[in-house]
């Protein structure tokens, strides 16, 4: 064999070792960029999974908030009713003060006032009269005040409304 021949020999060998080499690299730049995305899809579903068992976390402590302050409803309404009688007084005064604080203090409001339109949304109708005195269905009188927490109504105020004559 000629030093020509070996040449080209060795030039063939070293080309398809090349062709070799560049598409084994390729191979492995395309493996790699598939492990990248599939890397990239796990991270975002992870990040998706976290933010929504946080999500449902902070529903789950409002759920539960909410269901604890419609229990301590009633409880509310008898320091109400003592408070409105005169019964509210030193160390007991003091207690029901501490609780009315801590339920606003949770979220919990108050609502229905006297001569403000009825909305059926936010309180239940106990009794209807007629009067020229309004020009829409008025909550007259406050039965029982409605509770909110947050945007949820626990209980409606329970109004005696009255009509348009």
């Amino acid at each position: 064999m000629s030093e020509e021949s070996q040449a080209a020999n060795s030039e063939q060998q070293l080309s398809e070792a090349v062709e070799e080499a560049l598409s084994e690299a390729t191979t492995l730049t395309d493996e790699a960029q598939t492990l990248k995305n599939d890397l990239q899809r796990l991270q975002a579903e992870y990040s998706n999974y976290r933010k929504r068992v946080d999500r449902d976390r902070a529903v789950a402590a409002d759920l539960a908030t909410a269901i604890f302050l419609t229990e301590f409803l009633p409880i509310l309404d008898d320091l109400d009713r003592a408070s409105q009688h005169g019964e509210l007084v030193g160390g007991f005064k003091a207690v029901a003060d501490r609780i009315f604080s801590t339920t606003e203090k949770l979220g919990l409001v108050k609502f229905g006032q006297a001569g403000e339109a009825f909305d059926p949304n936010i309180h239940e109708a106990l009794s209807h009269n007629r009067s020229s005195d309004v020009t829409e269905p008025t909550a007259t009188e406050i039965l029982q005040p409605g509770y909110k927490y947050k945007d949820r109504v626990l209980r409606p105020a329970r109004v005696a409304v009255t009509d348009p004559s």
